[in-house]
């Protein structure tokens, strides 16, 4: 089978996706905003997560491993459910001379809510943007990572290989989310247009896991707007035929992305395979 990979350029975050349907894979109880962007533009929301938050098992480790991170010279955020998750074991008070990023935009915001305005962040909204910050050019010291398990290996490995000493905090931990008939029958029921909003290879990993045989044949028709190369690929590798990339993970670009694909499908110009 061939598969297609396409970048999507610039397009209006407001193209219509009347008579799409767009399944969600988000973790559990994060898609609200987006499936409102959804209908919104005139499409139709499928909640399907691929993960859902839980506490780190283990809070008092968790709470030693955040302050050893925010007084390391630089602390990497990865994702707003990281900020809001590290506010929630203790504040969040970087020492004197820490230089304090975001994986992009939405941490960014999220890290200002919480008191933490001086905050460096790519307009690529993925690890590959951040790398390419000059405040992580070789040679690093010590840099506090604060995320999940799992999840961005692309980034401390690269940190590593500039020289850093990776100071882990796992705040959080994303599991496979609990999928039921709420779920799965709408899956069944729809009809195509169908499109995949992916963000995580990690969600879509704990999903191809999850899914009945019959609900993860039925996904694997959809065409996938993945957030990134890696994502893509992971899609790909899943069996997606279809895989399209947005320029990040931010809704705005993946519904843009997804806005694109489904107006070349109705002039007729869509990817065939």
């Amino acid at each position: 089978m061939k598969v297609s990979v396409s970048d999507v350029v610039a397009t209006p975050a407001h193209a219509s996706l009347r008579g799409a349907t767009l399944v969600l894979t988000r973790a559990a109880g994060s898609a609200r905003h987006e499936a409102q962007r959804v209908r919104a533009l005139g499409g139709r929301a499928l909640l399907l997560p691929g993960s859902r938050l839980a506490p780190a098992a283990d809070a008092s480790a968790a709470r030693a491993a955040l302050h050893a991170a925010l007084r390391a010279p630089l602390c990497i955020f990865v994702s707003p459910a990281a900020v809001r998750a590290a506010a929630r074991l203790d504040a969040l008070a970087p020492g004197r001379r820490t230089r304090v990023l975001a994986v992009g935009a939405a941490s960014a915001r999220t890290l200002r809510r919480h008191g933490l305005t001086d905050v460096e962040f790519p307009a690529r909204a993925d690890s590959e943007g951040l790398l390419a910050l000059p405040a992580l050019q070789a040679p690093l010291t010590r840099v506090g990572l604060v995320g999940a398990p799992g999840g961005r290996e692309l980034l401390p490995q690269a940190l590593a290989a500039r020289g850093a000493r990776v100071l882990r905090a796992e705040v959080y931990q994303r599991l496979p989310a609990r999928l039921d008939r709420r779920h799965l029958e709408p899956l069944r029921r729809t009809r195509a247009p169908l499109y995949v909003l992916l963000s995580s290879s990690e969600a879509l990993a704990h999903l191809m896991r999850s899914l009945p045989a019959a609900a993860r044949a039925r996904l694997l028709t959809a065409s996938v707007i993945a957030s990134g190369a890696r994502v893509a690929a992971q899609a790909r590798a899943a069996g997606f035929a279809q895989v399209h990339q947005a320029r990040s993970a931010l809704s705005a670009d993946l519904l843009a992305a997804a806005g694109a694909i489904h107006a070349q499908r109705a002039l007729g110009h869509g990817t065939r395979t």
